[in-house]
C-alpha cells in the first residue's frame, strides 16, 4: 500500500509540475482602489489553493475541538462504567459476608 501511495504521489507531482511549466504566462489581477499585480498564472493558482486550504482548516478547527471534548467525555464515562462492572464482578466472586459478628461475652 505504501508503494501504491508513493507511486500516486509521484504521478501527481509530475502532472502538476508539467502543468506549471505550461502555464507560465503573466496574468494581471485587478484589486480594489486601482491596485494591480502581475504574476505567473501558476503562482496565482498556487497561492489561491493554499489560501483556500488554510481557510478550510481554520473553519474546521472549532468542530475538531468539539469532537475531541466529546470523545474525552465519552472515554471518561466508559471508564467509569467499566470500573463499576469490574466491582460488580468482584463482588459476585467473593463469598457473602455476614451482616454482623457476635462475640461471646465471656471472651471479652
Amino acid at each position: 500500500m505504501k508503494i501504491v501511495s508513493r507511486l500516486i504521489a509521484a504521478i501527481l507531482f509530475i502532472f502538476f509540475f508539467f502543468f506549471a511549466l505550461k502555464n507560465t504566462q503573466e496574468v494581471t489581477l485587478h484589486f480594489f482602489l486601482g491596485y494591480e499585480r502581475t504574476d505567473p498564472l501558476v503562482l496565482i493558482l498556487l497561492v489561491t489553493f493554499v489560501g483556500g486550504a488554510i481557510l478550510g482548516v481554520l473553519a474546521m478547527t472549532p468542530i475538531v475541538f468539539r469532537h475531541r471534548r466529546e470523545a474525552s467525555r465519552q472515554k471518561k464515562a466508559t471508564n467509569a462504567l467499566l470500573k463499576e462492572r469490574e466491582n460488580e464482578q468482584l463482588a459476585q466472586t467473593q463469598p457473602p459476608q455476614p451482616d454482623s459478628v457476635v462475640t461471646p461475652q465471656h471472651l471479652l
